[in-house]
């Protein structure tokens, strides 16, 4: 993979699967907190801090929703790249449906933001990215560790009532991203950079155990903890909005697809259809993305026209203990 040494672009820097054939995911490198105290040096306030994110991207699309279940529209701007990914990698093209100029610092491609921030910065350019307008620099590119700033240090200037990581939850809702990470949300993605056939198939029993569990824990109540909507579900819901299209076929998880999950299934479509989740789904990207970027995976980068899963479809999820975050 392609990635920047001592802040040079270097391509095929960085090995991304281990000696057993396991993809290796590296670690984030900016980990940075905005905290509400008064003595942080990263404070919550309106107009400070900018989101770069990518739609085609589950890790981005955290953050993305945490922006919008808040409405912290006004306060947090975001940028969005171009979801085709080639050798110099995430771009900036405003000429493309739904991307953007980076408006805050004029950059080209995403890892000359990186680069501004730390001109000797060694490692991936990954999204999302929070930036600092103030210090001119990255805060934080762990999307676990930014939608647990937004839901905590952000929900004074929250425009709505939704609480994501209520204190009395967390560590619940922590325990639960923490049980998904690995065989779900990347564990689709060990199956698919797997390089060799046991890991590919460790990987892809994982996945499928562990959605088997969740679908049976779904199966009586509405979210994934207590009887709230959190960020633990966020966590969830950006793999699985992205599986049929994409995971099932790109990444051969064809054991089964989310909709034959019953409970998952219904779960993905509670919550595509909360206000403001729909418009930061764009499946265009996602397919673009994955299709034409990973050549290794899909050489001649045809985009498979379906199967198009009807995420608007009425769902019978309200029966279940659990309101909606939305309603009072």
């Amino acid at each position: 993979m392609n990635m920047l040494v001592e802040g040079e672009w270097r391509e095929d820097a960085y090995e991304s699967t281990d000696d057993d054939g396991e993809f290796d995911r590296q670690e984030t490198s900016f980990r940075n907190w905005v905290r509400d105290d008064p003595d942080a040096r990263f404070t919550p306030d309106a107009g400070r801090y900018h989101l770069y994110v990518s739609r085609a991207c589950p890790w981005a699309h955290r953050a993305a929703m945490v922006r919008a279940l808040m409405g912290l529209e006004d306060v947090i701007s975001m940028d969005v790249v171009d979801p085709y990914r080639d050798a110099d990698g995430w771009q900036f093209t405003p000429s493309k449906d739904d991307c953007t100029y980076d408006t805050v610092n004029g950059a080209e491609y995403l890892r000359d933001v990186y680069t501004a921030a730390d001109d000797e910065f060694t490692g991936r350019v990954t999204v999302p990215v929070l930036w600092d307008r103030e210090e001119g620099v990255i805060v934080n590119n762990e999307s676990e560790e930014i939608i647990k700033m937004f839901a905590d240090a952000f929900g004074s200037f929250a425009s709505t009532d939704v609480d994501l990581y209520p204190p009395a939850l967390r560590d619940d809702v922590d325990d639960v991203i923490d049980a998904i990470y690995d065989p779900i949300n990347n564990g689709v993605y060990r199956a698919g950079f797997a390089d060799s056939q046991a890991a590919h198939e460790r990987a892809v029993t994982e996945l499928f155990d562990a959605l088997e569990h969740w679908n049976a824990e779904l199966g009586d109540r509405r979210w994934l903890v207590d009887e709230q909507f959190t960020l633990a579900d966020v966590c969830l819901f950006t793999t699985l909005v992205r599986f049929d299209e994409v995971y099932h076929t790109h990444f051969k998880c064809n054991v089964a697809r989310v909709t034959d999950f019953d409970a998952l299934w219904g779960h993905t479509r509670d919550v595509y259809q909360l206000p403001g989740i729909a418009a930061t789904v764009n499946m265009a990207h996602i397919k673009e993305h994955y299709y034409t970027t990973h050549t290794d995976v899909n050489p001649k980068r045809l985009v498979p026209l379906g199967p198009d899963p009807a995420f608007d479809a009425e769902h019978d999820r309200g029966e279940l203990p659990g309101e909606s975050p939305f309603e009072s």
